[in-house]
């Protein structure tokens, strides 16, 4: 092989490289992924060949035999992707929740107050949609499912759509979906848990209200705010409060103060710039070598101390939870096993179970904007709020289109809000019925979009 064909195959090497680096910088690339795992879930669950095997991974028992007795408790592959990795998705919402409190879109009541109205409608009304297709049957208790937004979803049509969007409605629907989200885990927290274990919740509690003052104190070492984490989720868990609930309460409880100060940061630096200089200057090549690794490490450790341990570990952890965790949540959880087409009609009514498909379909669809649109202009005409600079009302309108692609959100409350023992075909039929309506409200939102941009242009 000549030294040109090597070079060719590196340089190859290289481009794709960069290009999947691109890829997974991208805004919309978490979505498309996940879209890419829901296709392959329907797949393995509906063809021959595979049907079987899938359902029987999925119930597959997984943990530690202690004495006879598996740890934790009745853990299979299905519930440790909704009960253990999503703890790491629900930690990371709670950091980006934690941010917009403190120096974010929500930080202020003048910013807070239009994302959260907006996000309270956008709650009420899917939920009063879905109860007047539900009232009074077995179906009634998936009243939560409509309530949800997917953020990351949302926010990746927006990327798609370009400056078609003002950067304000941009602004704007990521607050609001940040609130939908802080009220989505309220409702799992207060709605969707067992009866819980008094004992084993207060004792949760003591250990977070000690990790606070331990932050208070200024710890800031990641490992002493990991291991209470562990032993919280596993009470969490044990306590009948939904696990993932325990992800949101620890991330409030991450700092989001840097070690170092900015003036502090700074005079470091210069100081660390300064023995750089006179590291060159000096005469013996590995003595010289030696000392400028020893600034550059110096000045790596104060950077990570000037940056807070909240932004530091959500960087982190961002990317696992878009290209591992959630690609793995669709996998595992969008498989619906099709018996017949009649699944697809989710709008069929029976008086004894409702409308499940109906409730869910038009919560997203109309439901969302409907609520995020008339709360946000009731509150902007009372004068508590102001509308988004560079917006017209039918732009907002056909932003809170988006605010109806529920999916993530929609389908872990869907789990939760049925049994799956005796209610698998609500569960099933919720899910179609989430991946229907989210599908329509992001065309319908992006159409809108686009129509209403090209005539105001």
């Amino acid at each position: 092989m000549s030294i040109f064909t090597k070079f060719g195959r590196v340089k190859h090497f290289h481009i794709l490289s960069q290009r999947g680096h691109n890829f997974l910088q991208a805004p919309w690339a978490g979505g498309i992924v996940l879209v890419v795992c829901v296709v392959i879930a329907m797949l393995l669950a509906n063809l021959p060949a595979t049907s079987h095997l899938y359902h029987k991974l999925l119930h597959m028992e997984l943990g530690l035999w202690v004495d006879g007795k598996l740890f934790p408790e009745s853990m299979t592959v299905e519930k440790f992707v909704n009960d253990a990795l999503m703890v790491v998705f629900f930690f990371t919402v709670g950091l980006e929740i934690r941010r917009e409190l403190s120096h974010g879109e929500l930080s202020t009541p003048k910013k807070a107050i239009l994302p959260i109205v907006a996000a309270l409608g956008g709650m009420l009304v899917p939920a009063i949609i879905y109860t007047a297709f539900n009232f009074g049957t077995e179906s009634i208790s998936g009243w939560g499912i409509p309530t949800a937004t997917d953020i990351a979803f949302a926010i990746g049509i927006m990327s798609l759509l370009g400056n078609r969007v003002p950067v304000s409605l941009k602004v704007f629907l990521t607050a609001l979906a940040v609130a939908d989200d802080l009220g989505a885990i309220l409702v799992i927290a207060l709605f969707y848990g067992q009866t819980p274990n008094l004992l084993l919740l207060g004792i949760a509690i003591l250990i977070m209200v000690g990790v606070y003052f331990m932050r208070r104190m200024g710890e800031f070492r990641m490992i002493a705010y990991l291991i209470p984490a562990c032993i919280v989720w596993i009470l969490f868990y044990y306590s009948g409060v939904h696990a993932t609930i325990s992800g949101v309460a620890m991330a409030m409880l991450i700092p989001t103060t840097p070690r170092y100060s900015r003036s502090y940061y700074l005079h470091k630096a210069d100081i660390i710039e300064r023995g750089l200089r006179e590291a060159d200057k000096i005469a013996d090549p590995n003595r010289a070598e030696e000392e400028r690794l020893y600034h550059i490490h110096r000045m790596k450790q104060i950077s990570d101390g000037a940056e807070s341990m909240s932004h530091r570990v959500e960087h982190l952890l961002m990317p696992y939870v878009n290209f591992l965790i959630m690609p793995i949540f669709a996998l595992v959880n969008a498989g619906v096993h099709i018996e017949s087409v009649d699944y697809f009609n989710i709008f069929e009514y029976s008086a004894e179970i409702g409308s499940i498909g109906m409730g869910i379909f038009f919560g997203l669809v109309l439901g969302k904007p409907i609520g995020i649109s008339l709360f946000s202009y009731i509150a902007i005409k009372l004068g508590i709020a102001e509308r988004p600079a560079s917006s017209s009302w039918g732009l907002l309108f056909a932003v809170a289109c988006l605010g109806g692609i529920g999916f993530t959100m929609s389908i872990f409350v869907d789990n939760l809000a049925f049994d799956m023992a005796t209610q698998l075909d609500f569960i099933n039929k919720g899910k179609i019925s989430i991946l229907i309506g989210s599908t329509v409200a992001a065309l319908l939102g992006s159409a809108l979009i686009i129509a209403l941009t090209k005539r105001e242009k």
